[in-house]
């Protein structure tokens, strides 16, 4: 009698040929990760993530509340009522916003939307690697153009995006992870001279934390500009996901095509709604943010480094030498149990990142940064 069940031939799903090609790659080590290296020891200080250490407006926490008993819900996959809130907030009307699993989700989106195998991309060199992360996945040519001066080279990102042909050209403003920005003017002319057939990718996550003078106004209706903005930042839900793209009906309308109906959760969907409602909050808690970063100044400057200018919500320290000084700083900082980050291209490497975060978390990190100098002064 033959067996019930007859052994299987092994048989291997296909990936995609481009997922074979691709290296395992995370952009961002998280600090949880960095904490079961460690032997579960958490950090006393959280300073690396560039989240809002000083949460989100009450009404938001009370939104996350009353919205609690009600997580068997779906959201509404639509977004009516946040997009309603989001569209007059930022004077446009509804058709000109999409809203997505935070800006991450919404630049996957975009290159879905763009880019075939081979479709050139251009970016800078050591700008937001989650990009570099999308572009990737779908087999796009990606051109990095260096830095200069510590800024993204407009210039040559322009340049180089019209003589590639380019389908996408991602900028930052203000830029992770320097810190710098460009005036409202530069941007406004960048946006003018958009190559033929390339869209201007602008990410502006940190917009709430430049200075209301030197935000670009650009027409939503310009069909070769998409901007990005989030919660995740200065409203202090970056655990949520939750952000939003601002761009001419017809691109907002291809993402309705493609993007994820169900993705985005009822809790933080009305954190968010809540969060926008509360300008007064942002107000303030973008004028402990400024006074954050200058108390990051004057811990770096006490520490023998050099703070760069910053328009986002975390500060670039200039540490002087090479990669591998500031490698050895930021170890001296994890070994402290102070979470940072750095760059990890030259010229940007010289770096660390230190995140805005409340007094007691500085306290620590002015504590932690002498000492992580003087052993990285010693060591090398």
């Amino acid at each position: 009698m033959p067996p019930l069940h007859p052994p299987r031939i092994a048989n291997t799903p296909r990936l995609r040929g481009i997922i074979d090609g691709l290296p395992t790659t995370i952009p961002f080590v998280g600090p949880e990760t960095l904490q079961r290296a460690r032997g579960g020891r958490p950090f006393r200080a959280r300073l690396g993530a560039n989240e809002n250490g000083f949460g989100p407006s009450p009404r938001a926490f009370a939104a996350i509340v009353a919205a609690a008993p009600h997580i068997w819900r779906y959201a509404d996959p639509t977004n009516f009522d946040l997009i309603a809130a989001i569209a007059a907030h930022e004077r446009v009307r509804p058709e000109h916003i999409v809203v997505g699993e935070g800006i991450d989700g919404l630049l996957g989106l975009t290159v879905h939307l763009m880019a075939d195998p081979g479709t050139v991309i251009v970016t800078s060199d050591g700008a937001y690697p989650t990009f570099n992360f999308h572009a990737a996945n779908h087999g796009a040519r990606l051109i990095k153009v260096p830095y200069r001066a510590d800024r993204e080279d407009l210039d040559a990102l322009v340049g180089t995006a019209r003589a590639e042909s380019a389908a996408i050209i991602y900028v930052a403003n203000p830029d992770n992870p320097m810190g710098s920005w460009w005036p409202k003017s530069d941007i406004e002319a960048l946006a003018a001279r958009v190559p033929p057939g390339t869209l201007l990718c602008l990410d502006e996550a940190y917009i709430d934390t430049l200075p209301m003078a030197e935000r670009a106004v650009i027409d939503p209706d310009q069909p070769d500009v998409i901007r990005f903005r989030t919660f995740s930042k200065a409203y202090g839900l970056a655990g949520a996901r939750i952000g939003y793209c601002i761009g001419t009906p017809s691109l907002v309308a291809a993402f309705e095509k493609v993007r994820n109906h169900y993705g985005i959760n009822h809790i933080g969907q009305r954190a968010a709604l809540a969060a926008i409602g509360d300008q007064d909050y942002l107000t303030t808690v973008v004028a402990r943010i400024e006074r954050a970063k200058e108390r990051i100044a004057d811990i770096a400057r006490a520490a023998g480094l050099t703070p760069l200018p910053s328009a986002a919500g975390f500060v670039a320290i200039d540490c002087g030498r090479d990669g591998a000084f500031a490698t050895a700083i930021l170890d001296g900082l994890l070994s402290r149990d102070v979470f940072a980050r750095k760059p990890s291209v030259a010229p940007l490497d010289r770096c660390i990142r230190i995140s805005a975060g409340p007094d007691p978390d500085l306290d620590i990190l002015a504590d932690a940064l002498p000492d992580a100098v003087a052993d990285a002064n010693h060591t090398h």
